[in-house]
Order: C-alpha cells, then structure tokens, then sequence
C-alpha cells in the first residue's frame, strides 16, 4: 500500500483546485483568489513537518514547551523551473532560557536528519535558521 494518496480536483474556476487526502482537504490556487498556492503549500508543509520533529525531539528530551511558531521564508528561482532555491526559518519557541542548546539541537536534527518534507525536495537549497525563545 503507498504511504501517501489523494486526489486533486479542479474546481471549474480558473487555476482552483481541492485537494483531499487521507486525513483532510485544502483549498488550492495556482492563480490569484481563494486558496494556498501549490509553492507556499510546498513551503507551508516544511515548516509544519519541522515543527512537528521539533515538538516530539524536545518531547523525547522531556523539556516542555508552551509554543512553537516556525515562520519561513523562501526564494524561488526567476525562471521555470521556480522552484526553492533557498530558505529560511524562524523558530519562536515558548522554552525556558537554559533549554536553549537543546532546542537549537532538535531544530538542527529536524533539519538535517528527520524533516521528510525538506528532505524530498533538491540536496542545494541554501538553509538558515534563527531561534527566538519566547
């Protein structure tokens, strides 16, 4: 059985499109008007699959977390293929001051061991980082 399935369904208006998979729908839109844009979905879901690992690595070292805002960035090539060339991410995370070498470690393994999403895309996107504690 395959990991991953869905179907995407085009809405009869413009460039919009459903998505639904196994575990939900969203709305998106290549064009302009209601809807995530297929490349700030693509963006959107990094910084979610990062926050997720981030989450559940300082989970596993038992420092609590009262919140975590993972803000992201990207810039696109100007000619197609406009895909990512580079990101980068904002971790605000409710932690206390001296779990700060932790946090800055869960947020290096998500990135660079763990985070599917990020990993599925080209080895040569340029990263960067910064971590806020709130």
């Amino acid at each position: 059985m395959a990991d991953i399935g869905g179907v995407v369904s085009w809405t009869g208006e413009a460039l919009r499109f459903m998505a639904e998979g196994r575990s939900g729908t969203i709305a998106l839109n290549a064009g302009k008007g209601e809807g995530v844009g297929p490349m700030e979905a693509l963006a959107l879901s990094v910084a979610a699959c990062s926050g997720a690992d981030v989450v559940e690595i300082l989970g596993k070292m038992r420092i609590p977390v009262t919140s975590l805002e993972v803000r992201l960035e990207g810039d696109r090539r100007p000619e197609p293929p406009r895909r990512y060339v580079a990101l980068r991410f904002v971790f605000r995370a409710g932690v206390e001051a001296e779990s700060e070498l932790k946090l800055r470690r869960a947020v290096e393994l998500s990135l660079d061991k763990y985070c599917s999403v990020l990993h599925s895309l080209r080895p040569d996107i340029q990263l960067s980082t910064e971590i806020v504690l709130v």
